[in-house]
């Protein structure tokens, strides 16, 4: 039942899901702040498909953020743009604070919030659903060890003071195993030789059937050549892979398939990828956090919304970069 709290808490206050909390103090939003992690994989299950729609690949980025922020009622983006405007302005701790409690957001908080979209856009077009899932689960980690023991509020009123040091350190590691643990199956789910099958649309038949399936140079049966490797989208992209199309599917709704000799080696770099991709993501966001903590003395609900974007950014260019 405690367990149960902790988890409503946590899924009431990072997502729109209709949960009905029952108690709130701050030994539940410690269990809250443990958790937020497996709130984050799931707020990436539903948003990370949107990715995978028909059409350019940025447009399906822009889509799957799109809804993640819907999903979060844009409180993270909105503690960014404040926490943005406040350390920005350079003005002591107090007066930092009273900047971040206004509605309108200033010149700092908007170039921030441009800079930051724009890169996670760019980033999740180029690696692929499974790093939007990571990125989730690695910036609602950074809350848990921003909520850590020993981190102390920087209001003594507001979210930040409810949950600011309310997770021990064991809650602490034993979060970051199950996170990295969550990463390396990611890791897995993602390789291009892991035998898993992607489904594409009406839309994309003609050209797959065209440029990747059947003809040069993507020859079906055959191991991939750079040119054709180059010349894939990024959701089907692999190194000596083949690429192929299923000839017996309807042609309204064809499989394409990724597989080959180098299956191995993808899936093992998969299982490294998404957790090194993690854990950028979560220095990132520690890097951030010593600095609100100089600055501010601590810690406030935009700090946490700011740490849940910078760490989802870093994770998805770590993973572009690195998949």
């Amino acid at each position: 039942m405690r367990l149960m709290d902790g988890l409503r808490f946590a899924l009431g206050t990072l997502s729109v899901l209709p949960v009905r909390v029952d108690r709130v103090d701050r030994q539940v939003a410690g269990r809250a702040m443990a958790l937020a992690p497996a709130v984050g994989l799931l707020l990436g299950l539903l948003a990370g498909p949107a990715s995978l729609l028909p059409g350019p690949p940025l447009l399906g980025a822009a889509l799957a953020l799109g809804l993640l922020a819907l999903l979060t009622r844009g409180l993270h983006l909105d503690g960014l743009a404040d926490l943005a405007d406040g350390l920005g302005s350079g003005k002591p701790s107090e007066q930092a604070l009273d900047i971040m409690k206004k509605s309108d957001i200033g010149p700092f908080g908007v170039m921030t919030l441009v800079l930051t979209l724009l890169v996670q856009v760019a980033a999740l077009a180029d690696a692929g659903m499974w790093a939007l899932v990571t990125a989730c689960v690695a910036g609602r980690l950074a809350l848990t060890w921003a909520c850590r023991s020993g981190v102390p509020a920087a209001r003594p009123d507001g979210l930040g003071a409810m949950v600011a040091g309310t997770v021990r350190g064991p809650a602490v590691w034993l979060a970051t195993v199950a996170a990295l643990l969550a990463a390396a199956v990611i890791g897995l789910l993602s390789a291009p030789g892991s035998g898993i099958w992607a489904w594409t649309g009406p839309d994309r038949v003609a050209e797959f059937t065209k440029t990747y399936a059947f003809g040069e140079p993507c020859a079906p049966d055959a191991a991939a050549s750079p040119a054709c490797l180059d010349a894939l989208p990024p959701d089907l992209r692999s190194n000596g892979a083949i690429t192929f199309m299923r000839p017996d599917e309807p042609q309204d709704a064809r499989i394409v398939a990724v597989s080959g000799g180098s299956g191995a080696r993808e899936g093992f770099s998969g299982v490294v990828v998404a957790p090194v991709a993690l854990l950028a993501g979560l220095g990132a966001a520690l890097l951030l956090l010593a600095h609100a903590r100089r600055r501010l003395g601590g810690i406030t609900g935009d700090v946490l919304g700011a740490l849940v974007e910078t760490a989802t950014a870093a994770t998805l260019v770590v993973y572009a970069i690195l998949g």
